[in-house]
């Protein structure tokens, strides 16, 4: 078959590559000038490896990464370390991203609500029904289940941070789902996920596909039997067509999609995000931490502030100190306008906070990214809001962030929800095949096997007969 891929994001090249290699014939349509979508990364002249203008890293969970990565030969590029996630507690930040590191955290006590956080943590570790956990949301939930200190202490900032003002809204399943998987060694590719990305296209062009960078799509639709592309103001026709960009851009590339299913894409909330890239001359966190939750209510401007440099050595970077500040926003916030003067002069108070030796003299460069489509919210019931990645119109599908619920986005789930699209496609195209060798059915004894043309011959015959009487 012929396919069209829209978006060069990991479900689109994990697509890409299984259905290139079952024999279809694949073109990948990107607006960016690069691959990698939302994980894609930048460089500097003197850097040996890339930065990622979004944050990412793997989990040793990420099985769906990790598998196409092995899949791909390059397990010997992969590395894991042991960085610290910390979280603030009477103005002074304490690792929290182990067991004992929970145990030792006084941000809980030393009673109750230390027994009460150990179980509901090994309760949501333990349990897979996360169906009913997103009968309520997780507010509603921790504060009921961990008790208000723990939930106000640990639950909620990071809801907030998250979800701004529908904090309330967001169901217990997608918490159940950050708890559940993830582990506290994490993995990058070496050269970046920059790296990974322009390696996996240079693979799939050498297996035949055709990659245009630097192509927006600007409609599908139905023409006949196809689904015609049109990009650059020409059309093509393809007979499946897979889409891995955002609910909202699948609306308007397509808008005769059914209304039933239009709306439930536009009914999808999401978070946006900003964030900004700095490289310092000194080494931020004193203490060599990776990540910091940083509470709203303690006066931060932004979520996080990761130090990338404390995960992978500076002298990728030509002795450059990383460092990301970021958070997730409504697609409204103020932070989407500003420039990236205005937006650094936000957040050095909080750079100050985190380091008092801290000077704008130790900032190098500044680079702000910016995105309208980066954490979709996940409601009560949200599985039951979930669109199809099979749409309405034969040989349309869809796959998104906004599919992988009830896990949080990321890499991982792109590249599971891509391939899950890319076994579909490949089932519609066998049973296409089966339809076309099925044996045209032999006539009982003494049947007249009556043609195609003697049928339209009866029917003029019979019209000329009516326009008589």
């Amino acid at each position: 078959m012929k396919i069209a891929i829209i978006g060069a994001g990991y479900a689109g090249l994990s697509a890409a590559y299984d259905l290139r290699k079952a024999g279809h014939e694949i073109t990948l349509f990107e607006s960016a000038d690069h691959p990698g979508g939302l994980a894609s990364g930048f460089k500097e002249p003197h850097w040996d490896w890339s930065v990622e203008k979004f944050y990412h890293h793997w989990f040793q969970s990420d099985s769906s990464m990790l598998e196409l990565i092995e899949e791909l030969g390059w397990m010997d590029q992969v590395i894991f370390s042991r960085p610290y996630t910390v979280m603030l507690y009477k103005d002074r930040f304490y690792p929290f991203d182990s067991i004992l590191h929970a145990l030792l955290f006084p941000g809980l006590g030393f009673g109750l609500d230390k027994i009460r956080f150990g179980f509901v943590g090994l309760f949501l570790r333990l349990t897979n029904n996360w169906k009913f956990l997103e009968k309520t949301t997780a507010d509603r939930w921790m504060m009921k289940w961990a008790g208000r200190r723990v939930y106000e202490q640990m639950w909620k900032p990071l809801l907030v941070g998250k979800f701004g003002p529908f904090y309330k809204d967001v169901n217990m399943a997608w918490m159940w789902a950050r708890i559940k998987a993830r582990t506290t060694r994490l993995g990058t590719f070496e050269g970046g996920f920059q790296q990974f990305a322009d390696r996996f296209t240079e693979r799939l062009r050498e297996r035949g596909v055709g990659i245009r960078l630097g192509v927006r799509v600007e409609s599908i639709r139905e023409d006949q039997a196809r689904l015609s592309v049109r990009s650059g103001g020409k059309s093509e026709a393809f007979d499946q067509v897979l889409v891995t960009t955002s609910p909202n851009l699948l609306a308007k590339m397509c808008p005769s999609l059914p209304e039933s299913y239009l709306k439930g894409l536009l009914e999808l909330k999401s978070m946006g995000a900003v964030v900004m890239v700095l490289s310092l001359a000194h080494q931020l966190s004193r203490e060599g931490y990776y990540w910091f939750n940083l509470p709203k209510e303690a006066g931060f401007p932004m979520l996080a502030l990761v130090e990338h440099t404390n995960f992978v050595s500076k002298e990728h970077f030509g002795g450059d100190h990383i460092v990301y500040a970021g958070d997730y926003l409504e697609e409204n916030h103020e932070y989407f306008a500003l420039s990236d003067e205005e937006l650094l002069n936000r957040f050095l108070p909080a750079f100050q906070k985190i380091n008092p030796e801290f000077t704008r003299g130790w900032i190098k460069k500044v680079w702000v990214n910016k995105t309208k489509y980066a954490q979709p919210i996940p409601l009560v019931n949200h599985s039951a809001k979930i669109p199809a990645i099979q749409t309405p119109i034969a040989g349309l599908y869809f796959a998104s962030m906004s599919q992988v619920y009830p896990w949080d986005r990321g890499t991982n789930f792109a590249v599971e929800i891509g391939r899950r699209a890319a076994r579909m496609m490949m089932e519609q195209a066998g049973q296409r095949e089966q339809r076309k060798l099925l044996p045209f059915p032999e006539p009982h004894a003494g049947q007249k096997v009556v043609l195609a043309d003697e049928l339209m011959v009866q029917r003029r015959a019979d019209m000329q007969n009516d326009e008589q009487d």
